[in-house]
Formats: C-alpha cells, sequence, structure tokens
C-alpha cells in the first residue's frame, strides 16, 4: 500500500491521506464516517485490486488531519472532497461513504453531478434529523464529552459499530484513532447530522448507486435502506446477513469485492 501522505487544499486545509493504484485508473474516494479515519479503510485498500486508483481521507477533525475551530457541516466536509479531488487533479470518481458520510458523498453527487462517477453508500441512513436513538447518543453522551476522551469511551463507540467477527487488534487501532478527533469536532459533527436531511433532493442523484447495509446494524434500518432504494433512480442494495453497522469491518474481502465489482462496472476514469 502506498503511505501516508499529507496534502493542503485550496482553502490552506490540510489532510492527511493514501493514495494507491495506477494513477490512470478509474477513482474511488473513500470517506470514513463520523470520528473515523482514514485507517478505518485499512484492510480495503489491503484487498483492493491496484485497477482502481484508491483515495481514503481522514476528514477535516480527523485522524491527522487539520483540526479547524470549526467548520464540520455535511456542507464542510463535501467541499473538502471536492477540492482534494481538484488537487490531485481527479475530475471524476466514485464516492465512498460510510454511514453519516454517506451524506457527504450524496452532497456532492447532487451539487457536482459532474464530478461523480458513481456513489457507495454503507449503512447509509435517509436522514438522521431529529433520530430519537442519535438525539439520545448525543444527549447522554456526546453533549458532556470533554478533552482528552477516555480510552473507555473510545472502544465501545467502536465495539458499538460493530461485531464479534472484528479482530481485537483492529479495534485498538480504530479505537486510538477516535480519540484524535476533539470533544468540540464530536459536538459540531452530531449537532448537524441531527438536523440535515437531503432526502427531498435524492431524485436529483443520477450516478449509479450502490447501497451496503447489515441486517444486525441497530442504528440503520432495512426500511431506510428501501427508501434510498427507491428515491435513487436504479440504485442496487446489497445485504450482507447477521453484519452490523460496518460491513468493511467485518467482511472486508467480501466488501472489497463487492466495491471493486461496482467501480470496474462503471468503466473508465
Amino acid at each position: 500500500m502506498a503511505g501516508v501522505a499529507t496534502i493542503t487544499l485550496a482553502s490552506g486545509l490540510t489532510l492527511s491521506y493514501v493514495d494507491q493504484g495506477d494513477e490512470s485508473a478509474p477513482v474511488l474516494l473513500l470517506l470514513p464516517g463520523p470520528t473515523d479515519s482514514w485507517r478505518s479503510y485499512q484492510q480495503v485498500l489491503d484487498l483492493l485490486p491496484h485497477s482502481i486508483r484508491a483515495i481514503a481521507v481522514s476528514q477535516r477533525g480527523h485522524g491527522d488531519s487539520d483540526k479547524p475551530a470549526t467548520g464540520y457541516r455535511v456542507e464542510d466536509f463535501a467541499a473538502d472532497a471536492v477540492l482534494l479531488l481538484e488537487k490531485l487533479g481527479v475530475n471524476r470518481a466514485v464516492l465512498a461513504g460510510h454511514s453519516g458520510s454517506c451524506f457527504v458523498a450524496r452532497r456532492v453527487a447532487i451539487d457536482q453531478p459532474e464530478r461523480v462517477a458513481g456513489l457507495i453508500l454503507e449503512a447509509s441512513p435517509t436522514t438522521l434529523r431529529g433520530d430519537p436513538r442519535l438525539r439520545d447518543f448525543v444527549t447522554s453522551m456526546v453533549s458532556g464529552l470533554e478533552d482528552p476522551i477516555s480510552e473507555d469511551f473510545a472502544r465501545a463507540v467502536v465495539v458499538d459499530t460493530s461485531s464479534e467477527n472484528v479482530p481485537p487488534d483492529v479495534l485498538d487501532e480504530l479505537a486510538l484513532e477516535l480519540l484524535k478527533v476533539p470533544a468540540r469536532v464530536w459536538r459540531e459533527v452530531f449537532a448537524d447530522l441531527l438536523e440535515y436531511d437531503d432526502t427531498p433532493e435524492l431524485g436529483h442523484i443520477d450516478a449509479p448507486t450502490l447501497l451496503l447495509w447489515g441486517t444486525a446494524d441497530t442504528l440503520v434500518t432495512r426500511t431506510m435502506q428501501d427508501q434510498l432504494a427507491t428515491s435513487i433512480r436504479g440504485a442496487e442494495l446489497v445485504v450482507y446477513h447477521g453484519v452490523g453497522h460496518t460491513p468493511r469491518w467485518d467482511y472486508p474481502a467480501r466488501f472489497s469485492a463487492d466495491v471493486a465489482s461496482f467501480v470496474e462496472g462503471l468503466g473508465g476514469p
């Protein structure tokens, strides 16, 4: 795998990322879910063929990327994704998001469709606006967070969004990455997720879309997947039986194969 690098966008923001595969190949931009860094895609990157140029980024406030005082709305992350592609000289890419970052991928597809060759939405909500479970999590856990965030809390979040199939050493690394996210970033990210709703705009998405979802996901429902499949024209749903909120951690080999098949099936860069 290519080494970790940093890149400074036209906005002045510096992001940590990895970029692997043939530079002339179709581009896949991997956007980790809230509080995760690019390392949450490590197993996937190890398995993807070099016939795909895979770029995984730690979004602002996450991992080893810059952590500005504010700017953690979906729209901010989407703007960063476009600036990243511009800086790397990429005109079009398949955007892959997980959980709340599916909103980021969708935002780019709605606002700048010419840049999006396809969408891969892993454990994607329809909307989390007013979601009672998320509201309870924010009220009971996030609103009172203080730096430094405890290791026990970080590990509990990772465990709650994965399953017993995830190796302990992977859980350890993921938890360490969560510790890099300041409490203020947690608060702003989740406050925005409780308000964001792009569902009225989903009909504007014309990019081929792959929905990946596990039946043991306690955060995102099958009903949401069916609604997305109906709202986004031609969207395909792939179900992982017995898998939790993060299919790529449970079955990285299957996930990587599904992703590679979808990207390669779209054709050229």
